[in-house]
C-alpha cells in the first residue's frame, strides 16, 4: 500500500425508527469522500458516561436518546456491504474484544465477512476495556496475556488448512478443533492490533498486518512506539516494513475555531476526558477523579456515573486536555495537525467524527460538510 489512506469510523448507536441512520450515513460519506474504508468499534455499550448523555447537555440524544444501544458491529457490517454499491470500501472493526468474544468465533466471524465481501475484511482487534468485560461475568484480570493467545489462537485456526488443531493455552485450549472456513484467494482478513504499552508492542510486531492504536497522545510517542513494534517484529523474522502505521483519532470539527472551542467546553465533551489516563491529565495540571495512577477508558465502568459525580469529576478539565486526544479546529487545522503525525510516520488514519458530542445539535450535523473536506483533505497527506 502506498501513499496516505484514509478510513472512516462510526459509533452504531441505534437511532429510533431507522437504526442503521448513523452508519449508512457515515458510509456515503466515506465513500463520497474518497475514502478507503469503513469501520465500526465493537462494544456493547458506550464509552461514555449515558448520565450526561441527555438533551440538556447533548443535542444528538434527540435523535438517538440511548447512548448505551449499541449495534452488533459484525451483523451490521454484513447489512453496510449488501446495502451500499457505491465504491466497495474495507470494511473493518475498530476494535474487537478478545477477552468477551472467544477468539474462534471472532476468527469465524471476520473470515465469514471477507468471503462474502471478497476480501474487503478487516480484522482490528485489542485487550477491551473493563465495562464491555467484568459486568457481563468476564474475567478481566491479565487481559494482555489474554490478548496474545486470541491472537494466536486466530492464526492458528486460520492456518490449519482444515485439519484437526490441538493447542495449549490457558486460556483458549484446542482439542480437535476445526475450523473448514477457506480464505479468499488464499488471503485471510488483515489483523489490525490496537496497542500502547510495551508488552503489547511487543506483542503487535509478532503478528500484525497494521498497528491502529486508539488511544497515542502525542507524534512523538506514535514514533516511539513504532520503533519498539518494528524491532520487535525484526526479531521474530518478519520484515518490520511490511506492518502498516495506522491509528484510529476522533475529529471533532465545524465551521470556525470559536464554535468548536465552545463545544470542547461542553459538560459532555469533558466528560470523555474520564477515559483518558491519569498521565495524560497530569500533564495539564489536573488530576484524574479516579487517581494519578487510573488506566482511564481500561478500567472506567462510565454506567454506573450519575450526573452530578460527572459534573463534579470534569469541571476543571482544561481544554487543551481534550485537544492533545482529538484532532481539533477547521478542516485546515486538522490537516495540519494530521500532518504532524504524518511526519513521525502514520501512512493510515482512520477518523470519526464526534462532532456531534455538543449541545447545539445544528451545529453538530453541519458539522459532517467540514469533516468531509477533511477526509478529502487527509487523502492528499
Amino acid at each position: 500500500m502506498s501513499g496516505f489512506r484514509v478510513g472512516v469510523a462510526e459509533q452504531p448507536v441505534n437511532v429510533p425508527h431507522a437504526p442503521t441512520a448513523l452508519p449508512n450515513a457515515a458510509y456515503l460519506t466515506a465513500a463520497v469522500s474518497g475514502a478507503d474504508s469503513f469501520w465500526l468499534p465493537d462494544h456493547l455499550n458506550s464509552i461514555f458516561p449515558r448520565a450526561v448523555a441527555t438533551r440538556k447537555y447533548l443535542g444528538a440524544a434527540r435523535l438517538a436518546p440511548k447512548i448505551d444501544a449499541y449495534l452488533e458491529p459484525w451483523t451490521l457490517l454484513g447489512k453496510v456491504a449488501a446495502r451500499h454499491r457505491l465504491r466497495r470500501l474495507r470494511l473493518g472493526i475498530g476494535v474487537t474484544d478478545a477477552g468477551r468474544r472467544n477468539p474462534a468465533v471472532t476468527a469465524q466471524a471476520a473470515a465469514t465477512l471477507h468471503l462474502l465481501t471478497r476480501g474487503r475484511a478487516i480484522l482490528g482487534i485489542g485487550t477491551g476495556e473493563r465495562e464491555g468485560n467484568e459486568p457481563y461475568g468476564v474475567d478481566w484480570s491479565r487481559p494482555v496475556a489474554r490478548f496474545e493467545e486470541a491472537v494466536a489462537t486466530i492464526r492458528a485456526l486460520w492456518n490449519s488448512q482444515g485439519e484437526l488443531v490441538t493447542r495449549d493455552s490457558p486460556y483458549f485450549p484446542l482439542r480437535n478443533a476445526l475450523f473448514a472456513l477457506p480464505p479468499y484467494r488464499g488471503r485471510w482478513p488483515e489483523i489490525w492490533i490496537a496497542s500502547h504499552g510495551p508488552r503489547m508492542l511487543r506483542i503487535t510486531g509478532r503478528y500484525s498486518d497494521a498497528w491502529i492504536p486508539q488511544i497515542v497522545f502525542r507524534p512523538k510517542d506514535y514514533a516511539a512506539g513504532l520503533d519498539v513494534i518494528r524491532g520487535a517484529a525484526s526479531d521474530a523474522g518478519r520484515d518490520p516494513m511490511s506492518i502498516l502505521p495506522a491509528m484510529a483519532r476522533f475529529v471533532f470539527t465545524g465551521r470556525n475555531r470559536d464554535e468548536v472551542d465552545e463545544a470542547l467546553s461542553s459538560p459532555f465533551a469533558k466528560a470523555c476526558a474520564l477515559n483518558l489516563p491519569g498521565e495524560v491529565w497530569a500533564r495539564h495540571h489536573v488530576q484524574h477523579p479516579m487517581g494519578v495512577d487510573s488506566a482511564g477508558a481500561q478500567d472506567l465502568l462510565p454506567q454506573v456515573l450519575d450526573e452530578q459525580t460527572v459534573l463534579s469529576y470534569t469541571k476543571d478539565v482544561p481544554v487543551s486536555l481534550l485537544k492533545e486526544i482529538l484532532l481539533t479546529g477547521t478542516p485546515e487545522e486538522v490537516i495540519d495537525q494530521a500532518a504532524e503525525w504524518r511526519d513521525h510516520g502514520l501512512r493510515y488514519a482512520v477518523v470519526g467524527n464526534v462532532s456531534s458530542l455538543q449541545p447545539r445539535l445544528r451545529r453538530g450535523l453541519a458539522a459532517t460538510l467540514p469533516f468531509a473536506k477533511i477526509v478529502r483533505g487527509l487523502r492528499r497527506l
